[in-house]
């Protein structure tokens, strides 16, 4: 250790306190320690330490309670969790919260030293400049989230980003990676969901055409083309099963195989991570691996939907309205305040995008220089029936064909696979993307 910092231990165990205390200590370490929840929130009163590394059960008030009030005074100090009881829905529990790290007792000592060299970065100095400048905000929800960031931006660790679709997630990627050491280098999208299997495997891990050395050799893969910089996967829960393993090997070894190749090639990659579904549902209903998901959420980062950060409708508006200006050299120039009012009481299910969405219509429709309340009423009543985005007519597509098929087999899930073309497991897994029961079809045919 480099520096000498400040742990304060939080466990109802005495006997574990010490020798877990002597043992820091003996690693150059200040550290303090508590026996209780209640009595580390009253040492927090008068110190700040870098890291908090408290017992998960304990009497009273257990670690992730403990971890609750401590963000609310101090924002952005990480918490590790330890417990003796390492099932996984522990550790489910434990990372949703938004803990740094979770410890499974007894404590392995590299383990414990590799997390807390982890959570120290954090609380080093953060990056400094306007880093943030994108991420507009006046918002307390969104203001956490950007501490956070802010935070772990320098750090080369996963960071998985949630939130409602349309929230900003590509956008906050975009910002880690610009205040991240990696700026300079590529920042990679790769969208899991609108892919094939084949495609998707070539465009992560690459492939190989022509000899390994020849001329026509190519490994596009994204994890390849990506080095020395940062990835972002997109709906990374429609990853599929095969190509899990082989990303939760690519990230272990720091290497890639493309496919055709008998060489492996070395990787240096920042990997986020982003998706609007559970992903602990999807865990436990066994459709993603638990030890990627640990892989890929060494942080989460879970961005408020738009209507739980109203303050900030009217700024990104006239932000919007600023970026369409000097991009189209439009006569408009503002809004009325009835319009900025009727905007911040909508309830935006297509978050920031929706909203970007109306400032383009409403600059498109305006006839005067301010944009009216009329005119956003009336675009606001008409949402509903706006022009889908390609996803959104994509899977209206993917249900209508998957009722059809069904209807014409009578739920026989092996015949409606064959008509689509798909394997079994493919087509329940479009089946369990929208929710369609293919009993309910069960002499239902045309």
């Amino acid at each position: 250790m480099t520096r000498k910092a400040r742990i304060l231990l939080v466990d109802d165990d005495v006997s574990l306190l010490k020798l877990l205390g002597l043992r820091l200590r003996s690693e150059g370490f200040e550290v303090a320690t508590a026996t209780s929840g209640a009595e580390a929130l009253e040492w927090l009163e008068q110190h700040r330490p870098e890291l908090v590394l408290s017992d998960l059960r304990m009497d009273g008030m257990d670690g992730l309670a403990l971890f609750e009030r401590i963000q609310h005074k101090h924002i952005g100090l990480p918490v590790v969790i330890m417990t003796a009881h390492g099932s996984i829905t522990d550790a489910v529990s434990a990372t949703r919260s938004g803990v740094f790290g979770f410890l499974t007792k007894p404590i392995d000592k590299e383990a414990l030293r590799k997390t807390i060299n982890e959570a120290l970065a954090v609380s080093l100095p953060a990056f400094e400049g306007d880093w943030q400048h994108n991420m507009l905000t006046r918002s307390p929800a969104m203001t956490g989230v950007l501490e956070q960031a802010r935070r772990i931006a320098p750090l080369d660790i996963s960071v998985l980003i949630t939130g409602p679709a349309g929230a900003g997630k590509a956008l906050m990627a975009r910002t880690l990676h610009q205040a991240s050491p990696r700026r300079d280098h590529p920042f990679m999208v790769l969208n899991c969901g609108s892919l094939t299997e084949p495609l998707l495997e070539s465009e992560l891990f690459g492939h190989v055409r022509g000899a390994f050395d020849g001329a026509d050799a190519d490994y596009s893969g994204a994890l390849i083309t990506a080095r020395g910089g940062t990835l972002l996967l997109e709906e990374v829960d429609e990853l599929p099963p095969r190509l899990q393993a082989r990303l939760l090997r690519a990230l272990e070894q720091q290497e890639v195989r493309p496919r055709g190749s008998e060489h492996s090639i070395k990787t240096d990659v920042r990997v986020l991570s982003a998706t609007s579904r559970d992903m602990v549902g999807a865990m436990e209903q066994e459709r993603f691996r638990e030890d990627l998901f640990y892989r890929l959420n060494v942080v989460n980062l879970a961005l408020p939907a738009l209507k739980e950060r109203p303050e900030d409708i009217p700024l990104l508006a006239r932000h919007f309205l600023e970026q369409i200006r000097q991009r189209q050299h439009t006569q408009v120039t503002g809004f009325a305040p009835d319009a900025l009012s009727l905007l911040a009481a909508a309830p935006w299910p297509g978050n920031v995008r929706e909203l970007l969405n109306l400032v383009e219509q409403a600059v498109a429709m305006a006839s005067a220089p301010v944009i009216s309340a009329q005119l956003v009423e009336g675009i606001l009543s008409g949402s509903s029936e706006q022009f889908p985005t390609f996803n959104e007519a994509r899977a209206e597509f993917e249900r209508m064909y998957l009722n059809k098929v069904l209807r014409m087999t009578e739920g026989n899930v092996t015949q409606a696979a064959g008509l689509a073309g798909r394997n079994r497991t493919d087509f329940y897994k479009l089946l369990s993307r929208h929710g369609i029961e293919a009993g309910a079809f069960k002499g239902k045919g045309d």
